[in-house]
């Protein structure tokens, strides 16, 4: 699945490969053949010292060529195991960018970290390690059976079981070893999304005084993961044994038959053959037996490299359930309609949203108000497409939100949502963001920090709008952190502004400023208000009141005191009869 994901360059480095391993090899199996040739001198009344020298400086020369082969494979194989690497991660982030919040629901923050991380890692380390042994190993032992075939055949024989006892032994570990390392790879997610959501979480955590539960809680995730790692790798420690006692075996058969075989032979012409083949055939069985040796080494790797393979395919290989359209253009503009719409999280068993239908024109400014869960910021995930509508249209321009490319929607919005989220960079990367923040100057910057209140707090800030703000935004306040959201969404300078309860940190003061200094500089842009705040919408031009999932009132302020029961009840919650002027 992976090897499909390797570029041109990287199969002819891979064919490189070859050739150097198939050379490497031919020389590792020449030495055995020199040494037969020494061993017959030295056993000879009058040896040839020439032949002995040659033989020697052959051996060198093969053993030092063998050598530089392998550095040079080693290099190679680096590079194309971290080429791979590069191309695997971009194609998960890319994949994972498309994602909409089904897909990210459905994999979850802490499995997708792990799979763009750790299964990566795994992949490259296998190809590392890996390719040099793949191609070599089996080279090995088809080529030293080719040289031994002619020798004796108990020789043969013997070979041939020490070779079977090591293929069983593998065979009979990988079946147990294979589903601990694929439970390995989820117990790894587990750890992950317990640390992060620990880390998340760490002030809830310490007001509670819950240490202690989340102490436990980590130890069983991780204590699940060591007993399965310990089982897998326990397993695995089994092979190192195995293969020495099988060579050490073959090694001590090969010279019993020898012996038995020199001994019936005398001490003649033939004995001395017997006595140099055994040298060489016992070099020929040590290299058969050690490249399964090599493959063992690569086994105990390549079983969770298999499943980080499956794991990192899964991601790439999902299709996201928000796509492109076919590219239509809106014929109005700055208008948002909701056409008998119904909505239903995946998995769930009803509506959260039911037959919702209203329309928003050019210039005006919505609010939808309603109590906790009552489907407020679901109707307003679904503009962006977000999710999709399960029923009915939602239309932006004019045109069904399914039928635009999702940039060329997403470019009409600014939208600011309900967690105020700031990346790491600078206040004026955190403003001027996203994809047309190469059109926008330093004085657009400007004028969306003032426009959002959040000139003062700039200012006072070392390097001003150049200040620094860390991962997540943690240097700031959530005051702080929500008005620079709102300039980040009027630096865009977009047709239409989504507030998802943006102004809840603020102060009435701030927030009443605020709004004045928006109405102003945004003329003619729609905005969309979700809030939970009357006094923050008791301006707008027409309010939504949703309750359980459907619209109970729409309408003015004034209206809605007098036509909805249920705004009344918010109203009342929040402000005096005098302030609501009943």
């Amino acid at each position: 699945m992976i090897f499909k994901y390797l570029r041109g360059r990287d199969w002819a480095m891979v064919a490189v490969c070859v050739v150097l391993v198939a050379f490497m090899v031919y020389l590792e199996l020449e030495i055995p053949g020199y040494m037969s040739d020494i061993t017959t001198q030295l056993n000879m009344p009058v040896p040839d010292m020439d032949t002995i020298y040659h033989g020697g400086g052959m051996m060198i020369l093969c053993a030092f060529g063998s050598l530089i082969l392998s550095i040079v494979v080693g290099a190679l194989g680096s590079y194309i195991a971290s080429s791979l690497a590069k191309t695997l991660r971009d194609l998960e982030f890319a994949k994972v960018l498309s994602f909409s919040s089904e897909e990210m629901n459905r994999f979850s923050t802490a499995s997708l970290i792990t799979r763009s991380t750790n299964d990566i890692t795994q992949i490259q380390m296998t190809m590392a390690m890996g390719l040099m042994i793949i191609i070599r190993a089996p080279l090995i032992a088809a080529w030293a059976v080719m040289k031994i075939l002619d020798k004796n055949l108990e020789w043969t024989v013997a070979t041939l079981i020490a070779v079977m006892a090591v293929i069983s032994t593998i065979c009979i570990l990988m079946t147990y070893v294979v589903p601990r390392f694929k439970r390995i790879q989820g117990l790894t997610d587990n750890v992950n999304r317990v640390t992060r959501e620990n880390l998340s979480g760490i002030r809830v955590v310490r007001a509670y005084n819950a240490e202690g539960y989340q102490e436990r809680k980590f130890e069983e995730a991780n204590d699940d993961l060591t007993t399965t790692n310990l089982s897998a790798n326990r397993a695995m420690a089994l092979m190192y044994p195995v293969m020495m006692m099988v060579m050490n075996g073959l090694t001590l058969s090969i010279y019993w038959i020898g012996a038995v075989l020199i001994h019936g032979a005398g001490a003649g012409q033939e004995a001395l053959v017997l006595f140099s083949d055994m040298v060489v055939f016992t070099s020929y069985a040590m290299q058969i037996v050690m490249a399964f040796v090599m493959m063992v080494v690569i086994l105990m790797i390549l079983p969770r490299a298999m499943v980080a393979s499956k794991r990192v395919q899964e991601v790439i290989d999902t299709e996201p359930s928000i796509v492109d359209g076919d590219g239509h253009e809106g014929t109005e503009r700055g208008t948002v309609e909701f056409r008998n719409v119904s909505f239903r999280y995946p998995g769930a068993v009803a509506d959260v949203l039911h037959n919702i239908s209203f329309k928003v024109s050019r210039g005006e400014t919505v609010a939808f108000i309603g109590a906790t869960g009552s489907g407020k910021t679901t109707l307003a995930d679904l503009i962006p497409r977000f999710y999709d509508a399960t029923a009915g249209e939602v239309l932006v321009d004019g045109i069904d939100v399914r039928d635009y490319r999702i940039r060329d929607l997403r470019s009409k919005l600014g939208y600011v949502s309900q967690k105020a989220f700031m990346f790491k960079g600078t206040i004026a990367s955190n403003v001027n963001y996203g994809d047309t923040s190469g059109h926008r100057t330093d004085d657009d910057i400007r004028r969306a920090v003032s426009v959002a209140q959040a000139e003062g707090f700039v200012k006072s800030t070392p390097g001003g709008c150049g200040g620094d703000v860390s991962q997540g935004g943690t240097n700031l306040s959530g005051g702080q952190r929500q008005r620079l959201s709102i300039a980040r969404a009027v630096c865009r300078d977009p047709e239409i502004y989504i507030f998802d309860d943006t102004f809840s940190a603020l102060d009435y003061r701030t927030d009443r400023t605020l709004r004045m200094r928006l109405k102003e500089e945004i003329e003619g842009a729609t905005v969309l208000i979700v809030a939970q705040r009357i006094g923050t919408i008791m301006d707008a031009d027409k309010i939504v009141v949703i309750k359980d999932g459907g619209i109970a009132g729409i309408g003015r302020h004034e209206e809605l005191l007098i036509t909805c029961s249920e705004y009344l009840d918010i109203a009342r919650s929040q402000l005096s009869e005098k302030e609501l002027g009943l």
